[in-house]
């Protein structure tokens, strides 16, 4: 799948124009491609020729538009999506099998997989378009933290990239990293994926070989790292780390930096849209909302003041026509700020109260105790079980709940597979004897953000 140059030049362009543009342009730019989003929804979805069969795509509200959510749209996927020769039994025999990692499906597209954090797992499809806009956010507005590198090296051919998580399945970021790979083979040994799903003395290994200059992971991952090299457990110091998919807090960010003394910078992004905002040199996280449109809303789906943060979020994917996105209730706690930024950028500024897990420590076999990154836990018992509406308790030292709010013998079956997949997990990481409880109908228990938490330290 050969991006198509002129397409992502002309997108580049105008990312780069969009940077420095006034309110006035950014809004005008965000309603004309909402206008051509609902009237390509209206015209080649089913799903959506109905929901927008009375809707004046030039003139209508984003607010008189219903609110939509993944179950429906995956219910009823192959009336959702633009292309008829699109199909969910043919996609999810496509995402099954990992070998198949950013191949073209249909010779056109690519195709990611979300988690099933919120219960049900989603599978998402890029045409040209959408991939040369995340392409463009990703070199135009990923903040510099290091100038003067890129002043010689624009794009960053000569950094090594190393990206730590879940390696082995059609998720966002991995079927990214490698398509750029597979795009351009002289990245192929700058840039890597580094499996999460291993002990922590195997990843640091696998870093150590490669020397990279920029780790890319989660938070959790990055706090885990950060304690191998301040107990010199692990020699190689990135001069830059990149964190997005959990929230990261301040006491997470001063700790990674202390241990690797380098440049840190956050993002957020989601299956749905894969780079939604980006920290600028300031701190404040700007939403890309030139191609995306975030609504804070609360639990009755209204709209929540400027500052406030709401009970969920709508996304509107200006991007993909291939997949309309439009009003899709996301899950996540945002709140959007009136202020602009000292940084210059009229992009709007946004707080994110993004999922925040523990990483468990279980008494191994060994004198030491065994860090357990929640990611990589919940991809254990997702991949295992296809189980994805459970929470894990860590009760005591080598004790642990696994609880879901599924009831019946399929939920009975569905926890016996995950008990499985989990002690599998736990043994490859060198920890066995570990009691596992199992029960169906209670749900996880929301934490302070108001979102459950799938993984939970122990007291």
């Amino acid at each position: 799948m050969t991006p198509d140059g002129w397409l992502w030049g002309t997108v580049a362009t105008d990312v780069a124009v969009a940077s420095y543009a006034d309110g006035d342009a950014l809004t005008v730019r965000q309603r004309q491609r909402l206008g051509r989003l609902l009237a390509s929804a209206k015209a080649r979805s089913p799903f959506y020729g109905r929901l927008l069969e009375h809707c004046d795509c030039d003139h209508v509200h984003l607010h008189e538009i219903p609110v939509v959510h993944k179950t429906e749209l995956m219910h009823r996927f192959d009336e959702w999506v633009t292309d008829p020769a699109i199909r969910l039994d043919e996609l999810r025999r496509f995402v099954a099998d990992r070998s198949r990692i950013a191949e073209p499906y249909l010779g056109s597209y690519l195709v990611w997989e979300s988690s099933g954090s919120s219960g049900e797992p989603g599978i998402f499809v890029q045409d040209d378009l959408a991939l040369a806009v995340f392409d463009a956010l990703e070199a135009v507005r990923r903040p510099m933290l290091r100038p003067a590198r890129r002043f010689f090296d624009p794009w960053g051919w000569g950094e090594q990239i190393a990206f730590v998580g879940a390696t082995e399945g059609h998720f966002a970021s991995t079927v990214s990293i490698e398509r750029l790979r597979r795009l351009n083979p002289a990245l192929a040994q700058r840039l890597r994926c580094i499996s999460f799903m291993q002990p922590v003395e195997a990843i640091v290994r696998a870093i150590d070989a490669m020397a990279p200059s920029v780790i890319a992971t989660y938070p959790s991952a990055a706090v885990m790292l950060a304690e191998e090299r301040l107990h010199g457990r692990m020699r190689s110091a990135p001069r830059e780390v990149w964190t997005g998919g959990e929230n990261l807090c301040p006491a997470k960010r001063a700790y990674i930096q202390s241990a690797f003394h380098c440049a840190l910078a956050d993002s957020y992004g989601a299956s749905e849209f894969l780079s939604l905002a980006f920290e600028c040199e300031k701190g404040s996280m700007h939403l890309n909302s030139d191609w995306a449109i975030l609504e804070a809303v609360d639990e009755h789906l209204r709209p929540v003041p400027h500052g406030e943060t709401g009970a969920t979020a709508l996304l509107t994917n200006l991007a993909n026509h291939l997949q309309p996105l439009i009003r899709y209730d996301l899950g996540d706690r945002v709140s959007l700020h009136a202020h602009g930024c000292a940084c210059g950028s009229r992009l709007p500024v946004i707080e994110v109260e993004g999922r925040c897990e523990d990483t468990l420590r279980i008494e191994g076999d060994g004198a030491a105790a065994v860090r357990l990154l929640p990611l990589a836990l919940s991809t254990a018992i997702e991949d295992g079980a296809g189980l994805f509406d459970f929470q894990l308790v860590q009760q005591g030292p080598r004790d642990l709940l696994m609880r879901t709010g599924l009831q019946g013998g399929e939920a009975e079956l569905a926890l016996r597979k995950a008990h499985r997949a989990l002690s599998d997990f736990l043994r490859a990481q060198g920890v066995t004897g570990v009691q596992i409880e199992c029960r169906a109908g209670e749900p996880g228990r929301a934490g302070r953000s108001g979102k459950v938490p799938r993984v939970v330290a122990g007291p």
